[in-house]
């Protein structure tokens, strides 16, 4: 039985000269494509969703600001660490410094003092209805 070859953008172009790209000569160096980085981006006519040059040249400078990612603990890991008797106890409660934020993931059997930067919801929650508190600090 034959078989049918799917037709896609490569099988039209096989078996021919220049694949789509012009005359063979356009494909050497950097002569084809206009320049470095932005150079006659008004020469061609591919660019007709540019509306307005100061606006485009615009929207391309400047700093962005990359807002930090604090690291981050889970309920569970504090949990472990109480287990392994790595956080001390202060008279009822056992007390534990993380510079990072507070998560929800697991459960706590005992009642901790957490101070941390930030923290979710649902892991103060679960930190109160052991009669634990959070504590947010600031940087």
């Amino acid at each position: 039985m034959v078989r049918r070859i799917k037709k896609n953008k490569k099988t039209k172009k096989l078996g021919h000269r220049t694949f789509g790209r012009g005359n063979v000569k356009n494909r050497r160096g950097s002569g084809n494509r206009g320049g470095f980085g932005k150079a006659g981006f008004w020469k061609h006519e591919k660019t007709s969703w540019i509306g307005n040059k100061e606006a485009f040249l615009k929207s391309k400078k400047g700093f962005k600001v990359k807002k930090e990612k604090l690291p981050i603990i889970n309920l569970y890991e504090i949990q472990r660490l109480i287990d392994n008797n790595k956080i001390q106890r202060q008279e009822d409660k056992y007390v534990f410094t993380f510079q990072g934020k507070l998560l929800s993931l697991g459960e706590l059997n005992s009642p901790v003092i957490i101070n941390v930067l930030a923290a979710s919801k649902k892991a103060i929650e679960k930190v109160e209805k052991l009669g634990g508190k959070v504590v947010i600090l600031n940087k």
